[in-house]
């Protein structure tokens, strides 16, 4: 993968070791910014590989406001996060330079207009090669995401962890919403039909209709039912098959957990997976191209405990981990 370089820096540094966190054993955790895992900001460095960034944006919520504060929530959790990951052996902050390039800033009224400046902003800390990690704001944040990864990539490959579709064609008549992004990105082809899956599903739905049509969008469906019968491995390697050889993202909405294990977020469903299944599937990805990847919907403030920012900023971090991975 390309390293990406500022454009106002005036000298070569693809041969810089990368910066990595604040070191936990010579600065407690809980000191110093709070960036993700307390990683240099993208400022502080001359190039970044893998950034982080946040989407403070929650205008297109249904039900529970508040994911405006996931960023902040995310990374607040993340400060416990070490260098090594051992199930996926890999040292992410050592192998690649990670950065955290804050929050992309967007129009809390206008939801068209924040979803054109959600997709420059991604665009620009993308253009070059580098991988984006994006801390959410709701899930409408997703279609512009998608956007600015057509847009380096072409069509890719997703794979949507969540209780519910969000294919659904509007709410009150509004076009883009968190229930709707995907719908809206099959309609610009900008994932692959085939080549895509959604993961977790459960929960109440309007009517029969929505899962037809869903189905014509061409997702495989993992149903969260599944899992009753079906392992983290098996649930794996059909997804391995679905996705292939194409460029991989990834979006998780944090409500495709059960409750018990995120409460903090805006559509709670019971029954669903626990954060244990959801890391393990998401490290079956190791060896993929993962070119992005989302985790969004946590809000804050019905968490018990932190809870839910925690599983958060560990599914994050596995995103991370998996950039740093290479390809098997």
């Amino acid at each position: 993968m390309p390293r990406v370089t500022r454009p106002d820096a005036n000298t070569d540094n693809t041969a810089t070791p990368p910066v990595g966190q604040t070191d936990g054993q010579a600065s407690p955790r809980y000191a110093g910014l709070t960036t993700f895992a307390r990683l240099p900001r993208i400022h502080d460095v001359p190039r970044h590989d893998v950034a982080v960034a946040g989407v403070p944006f929650d205008a297109g919520v249904t039900f529970r406001p508040g994911a405006r504060f996931g960023p902040s929530a995310i990374r607040e959790a993340s400060r416990l996060l070490r260098p090594y990951n051992p199930q996926l052996d890999v040292m992410p902050f050592r192998d690649q330079q990670v950065v955290d390039a804050g929050d992309l800033a967007c129009n809390p009224f206008d939801i068209a207009a924040a979803s054109k400046e959600i997709e420059e902003g991604a665009y620009e800390l993308i253009r070059d090669g580098a991988r984006l990690v994006t801390l959410g704001g709701d899930h409408t944040i997703a279609y512009p995401l998608l956007r600015a990864m057509n847009r380096v990539h072409g069509p890719v490959a997703l794979v949507h962890f969540d209780a519910h579709l969000d294919t659904w064609d509007t709410y009150f008549d509004a076009p883009l919403t968190h229930g709707t992004p995907f719908r809206r990105a099959a309609e610009e082809g900008l994932f692959l039909p085939g080549s895509s899956a959604h993961v977790g599903i459960r929960g109440s739905l309007y009517d029969l209709q929505d899962l037809s049509s869903d189905a014509e969008l061409g997702f495989t469906i993992v149903h969260c039912a599944d899992l009753e019968t079906l392992s983290v491995r098996d649930v794996v390697t059909r997804l391995r098959q679905t996705i292939a050889e194409a460029p991989l993202y990834v979006s998780v909405d944090i409500d495709v957990l059960d409750p018990a294990h995120a409460p903090a977020t805006g559509t709670p469903e019971a029954g669903g997976m626990t954060s244990r299944e959801l890391l393990g599937i998401i490290r079956g990805f190791k060896g993929l191209n993962l070119v992005g990847a989302d985790v969004v919907e946590v809000s804050p403030a019905y968490d018990h405990a932190d809870i839910t920012s925690v599983a958060a900023a560990n599914v994050a971090y596995e995103f991370v981990s998996l950039c740093a991975g290479g390809r098997r």
